[in-house]
């Protein structure tokens, strides 16, 4: 007993170590494609900024940081699935087992390990991740706002740099090209001003980010070659035209950070402390402006103020107590009168429309934010779980692949990873606009996923033989109704002899049933849907399918090449796909009723009805030929 935990424990030390050993280089693989994924969304930021290298260095040290807990869980399912098909491929995952190790406690080591790494996530989810995400939208604000243009507003003055003043008529925000451009360079003095105007400009740093240089296309220039003075009534100028001109004017450089305080209430800037208490917050908030504006529209809803009187056609204002005919008003009105009614209702009800419209996408917009908010409190618990749940899934399908490396793992983890990624998203989506509830919409991909890990480990701790080569191929050639080709080789060395007048007998016997079920059947036909959803059995084709085989396993020690050829091809038959789905015919009724699904078993029966007449046509003509050959051969006496 003492050597048995012994030999346990050095077990649990070697498993560890091999899980860990790929975990360390699998975390930073996940981590620099995560980080390559945020560089590719904020690349067009960085062009032609001029960051120091300092600045870039931060950018990706943060991104690090805020990407951790997303990089955990697909590194160890990554590492999971090399660690246990490494195993497996070199047998020692053999070897366990047949020592009576259980693989659920082989596994236990590494659920202990990941435990702990699920917790270590969510510390850093709850204390660390928040304040470099709120550092890093910072800086991407502050490098965002850095663009020379980006600060430059249509149609006013821009006064920022000393000496010069910038009117823009138009811009456009993608591309940062300005529109009719007109510059008062003011640096000599007020009384030498020159102006610049010009059809486009393009504004872009230099490298030291001291200077910023303004490229006009398309203009003029105009210069005083005088001072001017207030006493002279003309000043002398000079006109010059130019294709291109660039101005150099002087910043002084130097990327800062920003102040921008809307950052601090993203609900992703946030821990779970600070969450809760913003939920609360938002949620009283939220509570009095929907109050009032359920109060806004009682006030101005005209049911709420007026009742009406059906008998007389009259009508009481709740504020005045008195009784008036509405028809016999409108009709004694004069025409202009009518007109000025109908208009002022007109306004009054569109005005009504446009207030609630807009009440109505500002109390979106507080629900969408308060939802977020109860999404990332939710989400940094999931995130943490999935560290175990993507364990559960790594480790059993690498002990049934049994393949190690990196190529067979990364396409597993990747397809995993993506499934996850769609199910997260599509929840978080739905849960933020209020389609979901929120909880619902945040373990959604922990729901789909931590049964599939379960199962995975239940089916390898069994020696299944799911997601096998073999397994794999069969499953596909049922799914598409492709029969195995049959094999048949010549014998060297035959020790039973066909009796060749028996199976000359048995082969016309599978020729006229063939014929006979063809034609009784009408495979060419559309079949009823009793066929398909109400045929549990169909004992014709399974006897003729047993004679068939029996019949080809007897001939297969036949000596004659003509035979054996033959015999290779005839197919198998598939009848199970022609009958109902299911065995049982309360399943079959309940298949039936339910739409999308029966359209495609009907559809699916029609398949393999075709498949079917195709074999029983090959069938036919192929015990045909080897009735022939019998006879050509003269193996029976055909007389007798």
């Amino acid at each position: 007993m003492k050597f048995r935990l012994f030999h346990i424990k050095k077990l649990d030390i070697f498993i560890i170590k091999a899980f860990l050993k790929n975990f360390m280089a699998t975390f930073f693989i996940c981590l620099f494609i995560f980080i390559m994924q945020l560089l590719w969304m904020w690349i067009d930021d960085f062009v032609d900024k001029g960051l120091d290298m300092s600045i870039v260095a931060k950018f990706f040290v943060l991104g690090s940081v805020s990407l951790v807990s997303k990089a955990l869980p697909l590194a160890i399912l990554l590492a999971a699935l090399m660690t246990f098909g490494s195993l497996g491929e070199k047998f020692e995952l053999l070897a366990i087992k047949a020592a009576g190790i259980p693989l659920i406690r082989v596994i236990l080591p590494l659920v202990i390990c990941c435990t702990f790494l699920g917790g270590v996530s969510f510390c850093f989810q709850n204390f660390v991740t928040p304040v470099a995400q709120v550092k890093l939208l910072k800086m991407m604000y502050s490098i965002k706002q850095t663009s020379p243009e980006s600060d430059i507003i249509e149609k006013i003055f821009y006064n920022k740099l000393e000496g010069y003043s910038i009117y823009v008529n138009n811009k456009n925000p993608e591309t940062g090209v300005l529109y009719d451009v007109t510059i008062y360079d003011m640096s000599a003095g007020f009384e030498k001003t020159n102006i610049l105007v010009s059809d486009s400009a393009v504004i872009k740093n230099t490298a030291d980010e001291r200077h910023m240089i303004l490229s006009l296309f398309s203009g003029e220039q105009f210069s005083n070659l005088e001072e001017q003075n207030f006493d002279k009534k003309n000043t002398p100028y000079r006109r010059e035209s130019f294709t291109r001109k660039d101005v150099i004017i002087e910043t002084g450089g130097g990327f800062e950070i920003k102040d921008a305080d809307f950052i601090n209430t993203r609900a992703d800037g946030k821990n779970m402390k600070r969450l809760e208490k913003d939920i609360d917050s938002l949620k009283i908030s939220n509570d009095s402006i929907g109050r009032e504006n359920l109060k806004f529209i009682k006030r101005n809803n005209y049911k709420d103020n007026i009742v009406f009187n059906q008998e007389d056609s009259t009508m009481m204002l709740n504020e005045n107590i008195y009784w008036m005919n509405v028809d016999s008003i409108y009709n004694s009105a004069t025409q202009k009168s009518k007109l000025m009614w109908k208009r002022d209702a007109l306004r009054n009800v569109t005005s009504l429309k446009s207030t609630y419209d807009i009440n109505n996408k500002i109390i979106h917009q507080l629900d969408k934010d308060l939802n977020k908010h109860q999404i990332f409190w939710w989400e940094k618990i999931t995130l943490s779980l999935g560290c175990i749940i993507f364990l559960l899934i790594g480790a059993p399908l690498g002990s049934i692949v049994r393949k190690g490396g990196l190529g067979y793992p990364i396409i597993i983890s990747v397809a995993t990873f993506i499934l996850y990624y769609i199910f997260e998203t599509s929840g978080s989506k739905m849960a933020s606009e209020g389609v979901w509830k929120i909880w619902f919409g945040s373990w959604l991909s922990t729901m789909i996923l931590a049964p599939l890990g379960f199962f995975f480990t239940y089916q390898a701790n069994k020696d299944s033989g799911i997601l096998k080569n073999d397994a794999i191929k069969n499953f596909f050639m049922k799914l598409l109704g492709i029969s195995e080709k049959r094999h048949i080789a010549i014998k060297e060395v035959i020790i039973d002899t066909p009796d060749y007048e028996m199976c000359h007998a048995d082969l016309k016997e599978i020729y006229n049933i063939t014929r006979r079920y063809k034609m009784d059947n009408r495979l060419k036909r559309l079949p009823s849907i009793k066929k398909v959803f109400l045929n549990e059995k169909d004992d014709t084709l399974y006897s003729l399918n047993e004679k068939i085989e029996n019949s080809v396993e007897i001939l297969s020690n036949s000596r004659y090449r003509g035979i054996i050829v033959q015999l290779n091809e005839i197919p198998r038959l598939a009848i199970r796909p022609i009958l109902s789905p299911f065995k049982k015919r309360w399943k079959n009724i309940l298949l039936l009723v339910i739409l999308p699904i029966n359209i495609f078993i009907y559809i699916r029966s029609i398949r393999f009805r075709i498949k079917l007449l195709i074999d029983l046509t090959k069938v036919e003509t192929k015990t045909r030929e080897i009735i022939k050959i019998i006879e050509k051969e003269k193996l029976i006496n055909i007389n007798k």
